[in-house]
């Protein structure tokens, strides 16, 4: 859902808690929501709380208009 939004935005939602991952922004997108075709339409807004800390995974967030 972030990706149908966001194709170009480069982000990401798990650092390793090595090498400072982190703070080099060198991370991978392990954490989705994945959406079904009858509920693509509904999706309003998907965001990666990259602000967020306390893990080496960040919140996502999912809003669906219903």
């Amino acid at each position: 859902s972030f990706r149908m939004l966001y194709p170009d935005t480069v982000t990401y939602s798990w650092w390793s808690y090595r090498f400072q991952a982190r703070q080099r922004n060198a991370g991978w997108r392990l954490d989705y929501f994945m959406v079904s075709e009858s509920l693509k339409d509904a999706v309003a807004d998907a965001k990666i709380h990259t602000e967020i800390l306390g893990s080496d995974h960040c919140p996502v967030e999912l809003d669906l208009e219903v």
